[in-house]
């Protein structure tokens, strides 16, 4: 008994410790909760603002180099990934056949403007002779008229005297005289009506030169076309970038439009698939902080350059077509345009395709 005694405070202040001991557990309970939603809303605070996607990836211009003539390839100067300039030659054609052809339109080009100036030298001579064959045609008829008259009076005049005051061969002198007068009449008409036309004998000379001067100037055009051909034998870069996917070597035949390699432009921004649902606050201008995948150590900063007006479904080669069979609502993403303001390198320069990691600011 004075055993049972002796327990009976042990557990007694054992039973007062337990739901003391439950209380601190749950206070401590609570107070993790509320640590974890202070965190959260903190986080919630300090981020509210940021919209970022994985579904990001660098974009640039890849300009194709295509030759304007066909040749065969004499020179290839660049090899894949080296760095170009603009105007910097790439490569050089077989240029025989289009310098032949540039010197046979040199060739036409002074054959037609020594035509030009045959025919300026004709229309010259024709304003000057045409003028004067109407006034000497007009004064012959003038002299046809006269010794037609007066072989006219010698006639009647043989024919109104007595026979005994003249003779017969006068009167046939006189008759003879009278039809070859009026056959030069009718010869100096006939010429007057050939020299009348004067204008138009001057227009058609005038349309000889304006055709000799047309030919002239299709003979240029040819010529600065074959000199165009000449140029295109050399292939030039169009701008600075790095040449990518050359497709050529030494003595390859290269056709008109067949792709040569690509020149990508330094010039990189950030094309970010966002969803929908996260461009309610999202404006051009707005700050974005860019991770690369490739390079973890570089820290990019940019700014929303524009939002795509469309999505990216809407623009694939197959757009949905939701009007036929059961439909299912996908959240849609639309591109968004981001450039790059600072931290890039140039020892690290993006490749096209990157994945990155863009966080915008819309606060």
């Amino acid at each position: 008994m004075a055993g049972d005694e002796a327990q009976t405070p042990d557990k007694a202040q054992a039973s007062d410790h337990k739901p003391t001991e439950k209380s601190s557990r749950k206070i401590i309970l609570i107070a993790v909760l509320v640590a974890l939603i202070l965190a959260a809303a903190v986080y919630w605070f300090l981020h509210r603002g940021e919209v970022e996607t994985d579904d990001a990836f660098t974009s640039g211009r890849a300009v194709t180099i295509a030759p304007h003539v066909r040749g065969y390839v004499t020179e290839l100067l660049v090899n894949d990934n080296q760095f170009v300039h603009e105007g910097q030659v790439l490569a050089r054609l077989d240029d025989r056949d289009w310098r032949a052809e540039r010197d046979q339109a040199a060739a036409n080009l002074e054959m037609a403007r020594a035509q030009v100036a045959s025919s300026e030298l004709m229309l010259a001579v024709a304003q000057k002779n045409f003028p004067g064959h109407l006034l000497a045609a007009q004064g012959a008829l003038q002299g046809a008229q006269a010794q037609e008259f007066r072989a006219q009076t010698d006639f009647r005049r043989q024919h109104s005297v007595a026979r005994a005051a003249t003779s017969q061969q006068d009167i046939d002198y006189a008759t003879a005289a009278l039809d070859e007068a009026k056959a030069r009449v009718l010869q100096a008409q006939g010429e007057l009506q050939q020299a009348l036309p004067v204008e138009p004998n001057i227009s058609s000379t005038q349309s000889k030169v304006s055709q000799a001067q047309a030919q002239e100037h299709e003979a240029e055009a040819r010529l600065r076309q074959a000199e165009l051909n000449l140029e295109w034998t050399v292939i030039r870069a169009p701008h600075d970038g790095w040449i990518s996917q050359r497709n050529i070597e030494r003595g390859t035949l290269a056709q008109v439009g067949q792709t040569l390699f690509s020149i990508v432009e330094p010039e990189v921004w950030i094309v970010a698939n966002y969803k929908e649902t996260q461009l309610a606050n999202m404006r051009p201008g707005q700050k974005v902080d860019i991770a690369v995948d490739a390079y973890p150590f570089l820290k990019l900063k940019g700014h929303v350059d524009s939002l795509q007006l469309g999505t990216g479904a809407t623009f694939s080669a197959f757009p949905p077509e939701n009007a036929t069979g059961n439909y299912v609502k996908i959240v849609q993403r639309v591109p968004v345009k981001i450039l790059i303001d600072e931290g890039l390198r140039p020892d690290l320069p993006l490749s096209l395709g990157l994945s990155v990691e863009p966080t915008v600011f819309t606060r």
